[in-house]
């Protein structure tokens, strides 16, 4: 009987542009463009000039093209950069059910590998993304514990291999080999979460590298171990713990994983977005002031609570910052919305932004769910004695309460606003179009002509 890394690489290997159902298609689209955008947002953050120079001392070369820059470097320095980018400012797009990040790791590499190759067509791209999600986001859900390592980058990894062995053509064997090749390079620990340190997209950033590694290696006909992923010494039983494989395995090809994605309409970890929510939802309603609020509290499951409550500090790290539900909060308080302009520079020191945190907490609820981040429940006590209340069972954006194709551009468009190295208007509307029409396009290399100036 097939084990885990056998049953993915045969989807994998098997699959075709024309299996895929056109809601999927549609939705891999989205979830491109997404990406593309907050990679470019990605240039100009927190971390990504230092890393731009470290990766001169790795080699020299002009395989792929750095999102938002001028630069070119190699295609495994791209790979690492772009997943840096695209994961740094915690905009982007998430598998709610796995707690995973998918497109961050599998983009870039599936990108880089690309403008490498050359030749690979939007559809090779778009079957690339699908099959690779499938496998990162599958991973995930089969999980049945809470976080014990950072998934986004571990099991992410997983992805970006089987979406870079699709675009080379591999077969079944060989990709089971890339995952074997990409599970020695595993990594990605929680204690970067804890310490709101940079190292946390850099984990991303070093899988989807490893990614492109690991498919170089197993094209050669070197081989890995073949349990990768649910073997005695695999990724499952060893990273994650429990584990519930065979609804996932019996759904490939049936439940394409792509679609169940979900947008993050606000600069900040998923899981505060119910407070964000929340509190707009009510200002609207009741239109209070900044000042008018004594308490503000949200109620999450312990998942939830365990990645968002970290207590507001006056001088805080972007990586810090998009993952304190006080801060957050406070700065929905004070503008009305959340920008990534509110992460840089002065904003994130605004002692008016840190008055505000202190009357912010977040409680967990007794949900038994490891893996939850809903339900959400706000509540806000105003100084005149009134309290007010807000609960969502699904967050804005998830594919049960999807966003708008206006809002999805807009965050685009604002986005793009942030490329290190300014980016053409003409070239954002003429992306946008492409990925439209990305079933229709010959060389994917087009694609990342548009996001560099």
């Amino acid at each position: 009987m097939p084990n885990a890394a056998e049953t993915f690489a045969a989807h994998v290997a098997g699959t075709r542009f024309e299996d895929i159902p056109a809601h999927a298609i549609d939705r891999a689209k989205v979830f491109i463009l997404d990406t593309l955008g907050v990679g470019i947002a990605g240039s100009s953050a927190f971390g990504a000039d230092q890393l731009l120079a470290t990766t001169r001392l790795w080699g020299d070369g002009d395989g792929a093209a750095v999102w938002g820059r001028r630069d070119r470097v190699p295609a495994t320095s791209a790979a690492f950069l772009n997943a840096f980018q695209v994961h740094c400012q915690e905009y982007d797009c998430v598998s709610e059910p796995a707690v995973l990040h998918p497109l961050a790791t599998l983009l870039p590499a599936a990108l880089a590998y690309a403008e490498r190759k050359g030749g690979i067509s939007g559809q090779d791209l778009l079957t690339a993304v699908a099959v690779g999600v499938d496998v990162s986001a599958g991973i995930g859900i089969a999980s049945t514990q809470g976080l014990r390592f950072f998934r986004p980058a571990t099991a992410g990894g997983f992805g970006a291999a089987a979406a870079v062995a699709k675009l080379m053509g591999m077969d079944a064997e060989a990709t089971v080999n890339a995952f074997g090749i990409q599970y020695a390079q595993t990594s990605g620990t929680m204690q970067a979460h804890a310490e709101a340190s940079t190292v946390l997209p850099m984990q991303v950033a070093f899988n989807s590298r490893a990614a492109l590694t690991a498919c170089d290696l197993a094209a050669t006909g070197l081989t890995g171990p073949r349990g990768s992923i649910d073997g005695t010494y695999g990724y499952l039983p060893l990273m994650e713990g429990g584990y519930d494989l065979p609804p996932v395995l019996n759904a490939l090809g049936r439940d394409w994983l792509v679609a169940g994605l979900s947008h993050k309409p606000f600069p900040a970890g998923r899981a505060t977005h119910g407070a964000i929510e929340g509190l707009r939802e009510l200002r609207a309603q009741h239109n209070f002031a900044a000042d008018d609020v004594a308490r503000f509290t949200v109620t999450v499951p312990p998942l939830t609570a365990r990645l968002i409550s970290r207590p507001d500090i006056p001088r805080p790290v972007p990586n810090y910052a998009r993952l304190c539900t006080a801060f957050v909060v406070a700065k929905v308080l004070q503008h009305g919305t959340l920008d990534l302009a509110h992460y840089r520079g002065e904003a994130l020191y605004d002692p008016e932004t840190h008055r505000l945190a202190q009357c912010v907490e977040v409680l967990a609820n007794d949900n038994p769910d490891p893996n939850a981040l809903a339900p959400q429940t706000v509540e806000i006590r105003l100084k005149d004695g009134r309290t007010l209340h807000w609960s969502c069972d699904t967050m804005l954006a998830n594919p049960a309460r999807p966003l708008s194709r206006d809002a999805h551009l807009t965050k685009f468009r604002r986005c793009w606003d942030f490329a290190a190295d300014p980016l053409p208007a003409a070239n954002r509307e003429a992306l946008i179009g492409a990925v439209d029409r990305l079933e229709d396009v010959v060389d994917v290399r087009t694609l990342v002509g548009l996001v560099v100036p």
